[in-house]
């Protein structure tokens, strides 16, 4: 297979799968020389090479972090596919477990609520590398963030990749989310270390065909566009993407959109999550239903888009402000619709 095609299939295996039905389809009507002539197959090949066209038109994935609404993961889908109308959905916690900590019985009966309500999983939002970096100074950020029911320390980590891997197969997924070690005053020291950890990581998953996905994350060592950047230049596998988190890169101070997103190369741009951020005296935040904060969701949709992302985008609502998480997430889903139709965006 030539490198285009397999890079084409990694990265896009929605968009392999339907060039290859696509051709099957052609070959068996005889049709494979000219099927762009025959005007009914032209019309069903833009829906099969365009994934946007068969998912009605919405350019991403759509999804909702399931914690952000209910621990109990039925409601919590019933949710995303009924009342959201979405066909995506992130996992993280349910049943007051990390999605790291389900036994067996329980990824069953996620996978039999999952096929119920026709969800699929945008992918594992796993506490991968959410921890102190050996023989570095500990981080005043170490015990101090939400875990989301899971407390891994280093000595855990490759046998937690290794189950993150086993999940995603699971849940059919393909991407796993990892961070980059909680945040240290001076990370020089100690970065050309991290970088070969995180690229390890990344083989590793790529020979299971997973990307694995580096969330910038304010209290982490990589938390901006700008760190983003770095990184992912030090680590140029194509199958180690960003998790980009806007509302993280402004929780730390910084301007998401343009500049931190300006900065990024938009082909390593695997995963967005969506939330807002309001600004406070003595450079503290608080978060806010997207759209009505900080952050410049209308251009970094639209930038998104003109870019060709076309993969996750999930509302990750962290505010509380409507009194429950349920209904706060129902908000925010609501200023995020809005926030795409003013972009232009229709999902």
């Amino acid at each position: 297979m030539k490198m285009m095609e397999w890079l084409n299939s990694f990265c896009y295996p929605e968009v392999d799968a339907m060039m290859h039905t696509r051709r099957t389809v052609l070959a068996g009507l005889g049709l494979a020389g000219f099927g762009a002539a025959v005007t009914p197959l032209a019309k069903a090949a833009s829906l099969l090479i365009d994934p946007t066209a068969a998912a009605g038109r919405c350019p991403f994935r759509l999804a909702v972090i399931n914690d952000e609404i209910t621990q109990d993961f039925e409601k919590a889908c019933q949710i995303v596919s009924v009342d959201f109308g979405l066909s995506w959905i992130e996992l993280r916690s349910m049943w007051n477990k990390n999605v790291t900590e389900l036994d067996a019985k329980h990824i069953d009966e996620a996978r039999k609520i999952l096929t119920e309500h026709k969800l699929r999983v945008t992918d594992i939002a796993s506490p991968l590398f959410k921890t102190d970096w050996p023989g570095a100074p500990r981080s005043s950020q170490s015990e101090t963030r939400d875990q989301f029911h899971a407390d891994f320390d280093a000595s855990a980590q490759d046998k937690l990749l290794e189950h993150c891997i086993t999940l995603a197969k699971s849940f059919d997924a393909d991407r796993i989310r990892c961070f980059d070690f909680w945040r240290l005053d001076d990370q020089k020291p100690y970065r050309e270390a991290i970088n070969a950890k995180l690229r390890h990581a990344a083989e590793r998953c790529a020979k299971e065909n997973i990307v694995l996905l580096l969330e910038n994350e304010m209290s982490c060592n990589t938390a901006t566009g700008e760190e983003a950047t770095a990184v992912l230049k030090a680590i140029p596998n194509q199958n180690f993407m960003l998790n980009w988190d806007p509302g993280n890169a402004a929780a730390l101070g910084t301007t998401p959109y343009p500049n931190g997103y300006d900065a990024l190369p938009k082909d390593r741009i695997g995963h967005c999550h969506c939330k807002d951020v309001v600004r406070k005296h003595g450079h503290k935040y608080d978060w806010a239903p997207v759209g009505g904060g900080i952050v410049d969701w209308v251009g970094q949709l639209q930038a998104l888009q003109r870019d060709g992302f076309h993969f996750g985008l999930s509302l990750e609502t962290h505010w509380h402000g409507a009194g429950s998480p349920e209904a706060s997430t129902r908000v925010s889903m609501e200023g995020l619709k809005k926030t795409l139709t003013k972009a232009g965006i229709f999902c």
